[in-house]
């Protein structure tokens, strides 16, 4: 573990509230300003795999640093449509139904290039039924605009989580999490727009078969032009759990299956967050659920070809009800990491975050 080179911090703690999943929403920064979203719900230490009340709505809430994450300020987003904002699986049917009825906007001044902007992508399930959208903001988050409409593509189900590669003002190819034959999540497609998401095309599938699911993708574009992708993968076992790469030369239209980059993220699995430094390396960072409970990262200097060993931020999480993370490279090079964590099983679900200078 690079000790000398790690601070950890906490975003968002409250033992009155279950904090958690920001791979689900997003994470952007402007030189030293960072902005994060997930959600925040309220504990139950009887929820299950998860520790939350069903019984009571999550609404989304939004941490922003003007000094490099070192502090934050935290509030409820002001976002379309934030209560229950992809996390209709953590509440109870009930909750839903009292949730105000999705309103579709037209994407009609969406700038996908403009410097101060940034792209979330939201959703109402992960199986049969699940509708997905995005929201544009012009302003740092600031304000959202949108709800905007993705198509169905054919699935029965469209579960989006914020993954996109803007090419230009109006062009942009999104990462989505789509349904499996059955109805079941789930297997990754590309879609493209060039009309700033007034429409869209299906362009592939980065792996139609999966061995049980493929979900949650994590990716940017090299400096060669490919798309790298890093996707979470689901076997048949409860723990048979990884993370698998793909990368596409042609602008999504076809991809390579580059093989696993971390070989397990432990019970049920953990999505990564994929990110460029400065100095030319990518990063990958990810949580494991199985004991010792951590976050983790690897290098590579050779655009994914290879990757480091693991290094390990930190190792103390009390229980598998952790990770989801999401990260940003700061102009001098250290990496903001945004995950949700706890101290115990008993403990609250909280915000945590790393400040990690790689070396």
């Amino acid at each position: 573990m690079q000790q000398d080179h790690v601070k950890h911090i906490d975003i968002f703690r409250n033992p009155g509230r279950y904090a958690g999943w920001p791979a689900n929403y997003g994470m952007w920064s402007w030189g030293d300003e960072i902005v994060l979203a997930f959600t925040a719900g309220y504990p139950d230490p009887t929820g299950g795999f998860h520790a939350r009340d069903r019984s009571r709505p999550l609404v989304t809430m939004q941490a922003r640093s003007a000094d490099a994450g070192v502090t934050w300020d935290v509030q409820e987003a002001n976002v379309p449509y934030g209560a229950g904002l992809s996390a209709y699986e953590h509440m109870n049917q009930d909750v839903i139904d009292q949730l105000p009825p999705l309103e579709f906007k037209s994407p009609d001044g969406v700038d996908f290039t403009k410097p101060d902007s940034a792209i979330m992508c939201g959703r109402t399930g992960l199986r049969a039924g699940a509708k997905s959208w995005f929201y544009w903001s012009p302003d740092r988050c600031e304000s959202w605009d949108g709800p905007f409409e993705f198509p169905m593509f054919g699935q029965k189900g469209i579960a989006a989580r914020t993954d996109v590669i803007v090419e230009g003002p109006r062009s942009a190819i999104f990462l989505l999490s789509s349904t499996i034959p059955s109805g079941e999540e789930g297997r990754v497609l590309a879609a493209r727009t060039d009309d700033g998401g007034s429409t869209f095309e299906f362009l592939s599938w980065l792996n139609e078969t999966p061995v049980e699911s493929d979900i949650m993708p994590t990716s940017l574009q090299t400096s060669d032009g490919s798309i790298l992708s890093i996707i979470r993968s689901h076997g048949a076992g409860q723990n048979d759990c990884w993370l698998q790469q793909y990368r596409s030369t042609d602008d999504g239209v076809t991809w390579t299956d580059e093989g696993a980059v971390v070989a397990s993220t432990g019970d049920g699995g953990n999505p990564a967050a994929l990110t460029a430094l400065p100095d030319g390396r990518l990063c990958v960072v990810y949580g494991v659920r199985d004991d010792p409970r951590r976050i983790c990262a690897k290098l590579s200097d050779d655009e994914g070809t290879s990757w480091s060993k693991e290094i390990v931020l930190r190792n103390d999480g009390g229980s598998h009800d952790l990770g989801y993370p999401r990260c940003v490279a700061l102009p001098n090079g250290k990496l903001v990491i945004a995950y949700y964590w706890n101290d115990s099983p008993e403990g609250e679900r909280y915000i945590g975050g790393t400040i990690w200078e790689p070396v």
